[in-house]
Formats: structure tokens, C-alpha cells, sequence
């Protein structure tokens, strides 16, 4: 089992669980839900998601996505994990907050660790 991550709203999650998917306003836009693997969670929340509360992190078993999954590179030259189509909800083995620090920063959750 491979395991993917996606920050996104708990209100944005919790609208997928009625609509039985879920979509990223990035797969509008660029055509993919960005995801990240255990390593990268962190530089992303501190990079896009800077100062935002009510976050949740879903986490995902890539093996069970129905979308494609590609692993692409972004332009800090690492690969990251991007689906291709909305997720379906089942795909998603756990879901945890994800609060920044006072000083907006987020730090690696515990859970994730154990996903490494």
C-alpha cells in the first residue's frame, strides 16, 4: 500500500462525504489534485497554507484511488504525487487536524510519522 496526503478545509471534506468525491479547486483549474508524500507534508503547509486554520490532512491509499495517480515533478525539482480525476472518499483510510503554531508554521503530526 502506498500512501499519499492531501491538506485541504474540513469543511471542503466533509461536503465530499455527502457527495461521495472529492474535488480540489486545483483539478478545475490545473486538471490534478496535488497530494504529498510523509516527507513533503510540511514544506507544503508552510508554504501555501501559511496561517490557516480549520485544515484537515487526508490520508490516502493510492492503490485504491480510481483516478490516475502520476508522480510529477514540481518546480523545486521533487516528484509529487498528483490525481488525475476527483478521489473517491474510500480511498481515504484516515483523516486528522491540521493546526499551524502561533506563529502560522505547522508541524510534522505524529500521524504522519507513522506513515515514514
Amino acid at each position: 500500500m502506498k500512501n499519499i496526503l492531501h491538506i485541504t478545509q474540513l469543511e471542503k471534506w466533509e461536503e465530499a462525504k455527502i457527495l461521495g468525491s472529492y474535488r480540489a479547486d486545483s483539478l478545475d483549474t490545473e486538471g490534478f489534485i496535488h497530494c504529498s508524500e510523509a516527507n513533503q507534508i510540511v514544506k507544503v503547509a508552510n508554504r501555501f497554507f501559511k496561517h490557516q486554520k480549520g485544515l484537515v490532512i487526508l490520508f490516502i491509499d493510492a492503490d485504491k484511488v480510481k483516478a490516475e495517480v502520476c508522480y510529477e515533478e514540481a518546480e523545486i525539482g521533487e516528484l509529487f504525487p498528483h490525481i488525475y480525476g476527483e478521489l473517491n472518499i474510500d480511498a481515504v483510510f484516515q483523516v486528522i487536524n491540521f493546526e499551524p503554531r502561533e506563529d502560522g508554521l505547522f508541524n510534522l503530526p505524529r500521524e504522519v510519522l507513522n506513515l515514514s
